[in-house]
């Protein structure tokens, strides 16, 4: 696998392919070491996590995330963040190894469900 990690980087170099690109590739040259079926996975790939939020003060929140782009963003990992300003306080309530985990084993349906004591309420759906 580490040769076709280093043709996949001279591709990203060269500029024949985009990170994306590279990005599922090494997705599914990951899947494949591990046996599992790559028009599965792609088929995991083109699913969205919907991430829910409504609080008790009437604020309701949907976002919609590719599970594409999850997948880039967790390989390029939480080091992006500090460059950010004020990203920790956004970035401290998100458990980024179960969303990373949940996107590894390919899960699917509800993986967040929380009802705080103040009534407001979270959820996160991959489908």
């Amino acid at each position: 696998m580490k040769e076709e990690i280093s043709k996949l980087l001279t591709l990203v170099k060269e500029d024949k392919i985009d990170h994306e690109e590279a990005t599922e590739l090494l997705y599914l040259l990951k899947i494949k070491e591990q046996g599992i079926d790559p028009q599965q996975s792609t088929n995991y790939l083109a699913k969205t996590l919907k991430i829910s939020i409504q609080s008790e003060d009437g604020d309701n929140i949907k976002v919609n995330l590719p599970i594409k782009l999850i997948l880039s963003v967790l390989k390029v990992g939480h080091s992006i963040a500090k460059f950010v300003p004020e990203a920790e306080k956004y970035m401290k309530g998100i458990d980024m190894d179960l969303l990373a985990g949940a996107i590894e084993h390919e899960l699917e349906g509800q993986i967040v469900d929380i009802q705080s004591a103040d009534g407001d309420y979270i959820s996160m759906i991959i489908e």
